[in-house]
């Protein structure tokens, strides 16, 4: 299952967005947030008690099914006179179900969470990242394996000098993700592709085109 990873803003991050913000609405995620524990029932319950302690006056509180859905309007106008009794709305979800939100509403949004990265459960409450969404994929040239995000380097041309019998000499219980890399080339009869050259990642990422139309 694959999810938008978030964590709570530390406390004095939330106070200083909030200043002057006396009555606010909190939103939740019954999707990402709630799987990962961040933005659930339970976490909206205790964000509303936290804000409480702090002076604030929560007008009210909603899980919405999915934060990132157009449906969300429906939802929001179910509890418009709470709404707009506020002042600002606390939303927990990830950063595209803020932007969503704050698109329907003319109020200050106060993210509750930062977004992360996407990751895959692989036990429970555990993730995994599998991709930063960087917009330079090379999956088609490394077996399918993410260097970026497997690799605690994020190494792009691989392994490093510190590799030993297959762990990451930063984790020792971590898989070198360029031994992966190379077992699965070498499963699949395309070695050769060890041996191309990735030219250096911009890291300070490419400018987006902010909207992609898809043909077809």
């Amino acid at each position: 299952m694959i999810r938008s990873i978030t964590r709570r803003k530390p406390d004095e991050e939330l106070d200083r967005l909030l200043e002057n913000q006396d009555r606010v609405f909190i939103f939740g995620c019954g999707t990402c947030t709630t799987l990962t524990n961040t933005g659930g029932a339970e976490q909206v319950q205790a964000m509303q008690e936290y804000l409480a302690s702090k002076g604030k006056l929560v007008t009210g509180s909603t899980v919405l099914p999915v934060a990132c859905d157009n449906l969300t309007h429906e939802a929001v106008r179910a509890f418009s006179g709470q709404i707009n009794q506020a002042s600002a709305l606390v939303i927990m979800s990830c950063a595209f179900g803020v932007q969503n939100i704050a698109s329907q509403l003319q109020k200050m949004v106060v993210p509750a969470l930062d977004t992360l990265f996407i990751g895959k459960e692989t036990g429970v409450g555990q993730f995994n990242e599998v991709c930063t969404q960087c917009g330079t994929c090379v999956l088609g040239e490394t077996g399918g394996i993410c260097p970026v995000t497997a690799c605690h380097k994020g190494l792009i041309n691989g392994p490093c000098g510190g590799t030993n019998n297959g762990k990451c000499e930063i984790d020792k219980n971590k898989d070198c993700a360029w031994t992966l890399i190379y077992n699965r080339l070498a499963e699949i009869g395309q070695l050769d592709l060890m041996k191309r050259f990735q030219p250096p990642r911009n890291h300070q990422g490419e400018p987006s085109p902010g909207k992609i139309l898809l043909e077809g």
